[in-house]
């Protein structure tokens, strides 16, 4: 697939999806130099914004909606990017190089990129589309969960993954009664360390959380509106449910149209898809990997806008490959967790810090390189790890446990035969 033929400066560039990666795509494309169209179609009312603040600050009230806007709606138009909202493709041509819209209008482009983001997954029992059955994704979801998040209400969340967990963190502060459900033996089962886990287990508890690990969901009782989520222990009481069971790539245009898709959107190092003339980034898209030897698909703000930058590249016949270290992030009460790298396939753990004092790191070692590092409140740790895990660095355990031990020798000194 990693063919890129030199595209026209004066072509119309078709981005369907007007998320943070649609929206960088366009952005990035313009001030790159590309002289044609660029036509940002987005299927909500609003104009592209960030999602990590709706589970915190829009939830808890202490931001507004143009606070979340990547840009004012008008920078769009100054940009000369025909931003669309409310724009619904239904159907790619790839034969006649056109979308179909849901109201009949068919849109040309001479390069298309697949910006389409994901869906929550969705709770597979009766009655689970009631008014106070709750998704976090849009900033229409965050609006109509806020109807019922009010002091007193029983919120009961399914899924202790980040979402879940930064939920409940702000309803809990908000007097909210909160109970958290996972199937799994601990939260952050699928991403986290044992240690991590029950850290912030702890945490949870400590503030007032019930959670209940081991548990599955096997029904809904109510009339109208939920009244008990129905479980393998017993039933519970809710005002409130908020759903956070993961998330589903929304391919279905790209598998339709003849595309390869794996779940998500298949595509190159360079962003394409098996049609050199579409690509596809953001949470919609899966990439080859150099550095982890195998095929991703990234959840992040980093994913999105570095994959929006290449694709931009691409277009414009450039050669910028995307191989990332990826790296997240999850604000919970005053704890900021900053994660780097992949821990999947660790053999050990090495905590450096104070998991008493909330202030710690844990490195996560493959023999002895480091593949992840996961840092709560120690900024100066992780961003240290970025350049760690990248670099494929090997380190005795002792040293990273102790705090007095400099991270920075660990990097390779810069020689004049390195220079060379």
């Amino acid at each position: 697939m990693s063919n890129t033929p030199s595209q026209p400066r004066h072509s119309h560039v078709l981005i369907v999806g007007a998320g943070q990666a649609g929206s960088e795509a366009a952005v990035v494309l313009r001030q790159a130099g590309h002289e044609g169209l660029i036509t940002l179609l987005g299927n909500e009312t609003h104009p592209p914004y960030r999602r990590p603040p709706l589970s915190k600050d829009y939830l808890a009230g202490k931001s507004q909606q143009q606070n979340l806007f990547v840009k004012p709606v008008e920078a769009y138009a100054k940009l000369g990017i025909d931003f669309q909202p409310s724009r619904h493709v239904v159907e790619i041509d790839r034969t006649h190089k056109q979308v179909n819209l849901a109201d009949g209008e068919r849109l040309s482009y001479d390069k298309l990129i697949l910006a389409t983001g994901g869906r929550p997954r969705r709770l597979e029992l009766a009655d689970s589309e009631w008014p106070n059955v709750h998704y976090i994704r849009t900033l229409d979801d965050i609006d109509g969960l806020r109807a019922d998040f009010a002091p007193g209400n029983r919120m009961v969340i399914i899924g202790a993954g980040y979402i879940g967990l930064e939920t409940a963190a702000v309803a809990i502060q908000h007097g909210l009664d909160v109970t958290v459900l996972e199937t799994a033996n601990r939260v952050l089962a699928r991403v986290a360390a044992v240690e991590l886990s029950a850290f912030y287990e702890r945490i949870h508890t400590s503030r007032g959380v019930k959670l209940h690990t081991d548990t599955q969901v096997l029904g809904l009782d109510g009339d109208q509106r939920v009244r008990q989520v129905l479980t393998n222990k017993g039933s519970i009481l809710v005002d409130v449910l908020v759903i956070g069971i993961g998330l589903i790539p929304n391919a279905e245009l790209a598998l339709v149209a003849g595309l390869d898709v794996d779940g998500a959107v298949v595509t190159d190092e360079l962003a394409q898809t098996s049609d050199p003339d579409i690509l596809a980034i953001g949470d919609c898209a899966s990439h080859p990997n150099e550095f982890y030897g195998r095929r991703l698909r990234l959840e992040s703000v980093q994913n999105a806008v570095e994959q929006a930058r290449t694709a931009a590249s691409t277009v414009l016949g450039q050669i910028k490959s995307y191989n990332p270290v990826p790296w997240f992030w999850s604000d919970q009460y005053e704890l900021k967790l900053q994660m780097v790298g992949l821990s999947q396939g660790h053999d050990q753990t090495v905590i450096r810090g104070s998991m008493a004092d909330n202030n710690f790191a844990v490195f996560y070692l493959r023999g002895t390189q480091i593949i992840a590092v996961d840092a709560v409140n120690r900024p100066q740790d992780f961003l240290l790890a970025k350049r760690l895990v990248a670099a494929r660095t090997s380190a005795k355990p002792e040293n990273l446990a102790d705090v007095a031990f400099p991270l920075k020798s660990l990097f390779a000194p810069i020689t004049t035969d390195t220079l060379e």
